[in-house]
């Protein structure tokens, strides 16, 4: 079983950057594909970016393309996420997961496996 971790989160003024890393245990976790969603209070659980098992393909929420990059070293069965340019509206609580298939798909109900999250918080 894939066990992950997420860390990274915190307090940024709007226009700054943070990273997060999701850190996975377990051997299989290179083949499986990672996603990254987040929530805010009183609302649905949103898709941000994903990534495929060998990083060869991305997607991204229109919301965050060009400001936020997710990248994998499978290496270190490790999954970042780089944001740039945050926004208030950025503020949620940002947690990864990952699905028993390699594409980087983009659905929540896909992902079987999740992290406990990471706070981001973006003031104006």
């Amino acid at each position: 079983q894939v066990q992950l971790v997420e860390s990274g989160g915190g307090l940024v003024q709007a226009g700054g950057s943070l990273r997060l890393s999701c850190a996975a245990s377990g051997r299989t976790f290179s083949t499986y594909a990672v996603g990254w969603f987040r929530q805010a209070p009183g609302k649905e659980r949103d898709f941000v970016a994903a990534i495929s098992w060998n990083g060869a393909d991305t997607n991204y929420a229109d919301s965050v393309k060009g400001r936020f990059t997710i990248s994998r070293d499978n290496a270190k069965n490790t999954v970042y996420l780089q944001m740039n340019s945050l926004k208030p509206e950025d503020t949620a609580v940002y947690y990864c997961a990952v699905g028993a298939f390699g594409s980087a798909r983009g659905y929540a109900y896909q992902y079987n496996r999740w992290g406990q999250g990471t706070q981001v918080t973006v003031s104006s």
